[in-house]
């Protein structure tokens, strides 16, 4: 991997880290599935408008779209509306890599290696210790919010492998038509067109310019241009060599929280986080394929 590519890398990372703080900002002023329906949509519309249909089936792009899209987010944004810390937010949603693992092993077939499960085994212990640990500050419901968001990527990932897009970025693009209506319906029961109404018309606060600032770096930096940096080096280079970038993600995600938001995680949690990225790192690396015996 050049080493252009791995700084490339590095900054989706950081992006995407970031990307956590500009979630939280957007919640201060709208409701959450609500703001998950408007971060589609705006995607949405150029997308058909522009972008050409990525050639897959559509019960894969469905998938995909109801498990990334629907599933992953709305769980996620209720999840820090209700008291999930941005910087673990960004550490249990790293649950979707041994998830997935888990998943492609029961419906995919996928064959498992042992140190998959041992990797899997040691995040799921992290996991286990931060949901410990949260229970005793009232945040195990946020934390569950989460895991279930981290389950809903794993099954959308699950379509996005059988649906094999020839353009990804296409793909990932043309997903962001099939959230906006089940979110808008879901945001319609749970939060009513009072709550919708009220933060579209208060944007001119300062609470609500904050939010915009972070809905447009959401849409614009952490969609756009780090999905298409991510699905440009992925093309470029072997998966198993980007795919352990992505555990940045947490670091940066954390780090932030705790110099921006002032988020204070106890040692139990750092020390549960280090075990959790070290399980997920282990669980999605493969081994190297063994050399055939030539015959002499």
């Amino acid at each position: 991997m050049p080493a252009r590519d791995r700084l490339l890398a590095v900054l989706v990372a950081v992006l995407w880290g970031l990307n956590f703080l500009a979630i939280h900002a957007t919640l201060g002023q709208f409701p959450p599935v609500f703001a998950g329906a408007l971060r589609f949509a705006v995607i949405a519309v150029p997308t058909v408008l522009f972008v050409p249909w990525p050639k897959v089936k559509v019960r894969h792009l469905l998938g995909y779209g109801l498990g990334f899209g629907t599933g992953q987010f709305a769980f996620l944004f209720i999840a820090m509306d209700t008291g999930m810390p941005t910087g673990l937010a960004s550490l249990v949603l790293q649950a979707s890599a041994p998830f997935t693992v888990l998943l492609g092993a029961v419906f995919l077939r996928e064959r498992v290696t042992p140190h998959q499960l041992a990797g899997i085994a040691l995040a799921v212990a992290g996991m286990v210790a931060i949901a410990w640990q949260q229970s005793g500050h009232a945040a195990l419901l946020p934390m569950i919010l989460t895991l279930l968001a981290a389950l809903s990527w794993a099954f959308g990932n699950l379509s996005s492998r059988r649906a094999e897009p020839d353009n990804p970025l296409h793909f990932t693009l043309w997903m962001s038509v099939v959230p906006p209506l089940p979110m808008f319906a879901l945001s319609l029961v749970m939060e009513g067109p009072a709550a919708q109404w009220h933060s579209l018309t208060t944007l001119g606060t300062s609470t609500g310019l904050t939010a915009l600032a972070g809905f447009a770096y959401v849409v614009l930096i952490g969609t756009v241009v780090g999905s298409g940096v991510w699905t440009t080096l992925m093309r470029r280079n072997p998966a198993s060599v980007v795919s352990p970038f992505s555990l940045l993600v947490p670091v940066v995600g954390l780090t932030a929280s705790f110099l921006l938001l002032g988020e204070r995680p106890t040692w139990l949690e750092i020390t549960a986080a280090a075990v959790v990225i070290g399980g997920v790192l282990l669980g999605s690396l493969r081994p190297a394929p063994k050399p055939e015996l030539v015959p002499a």
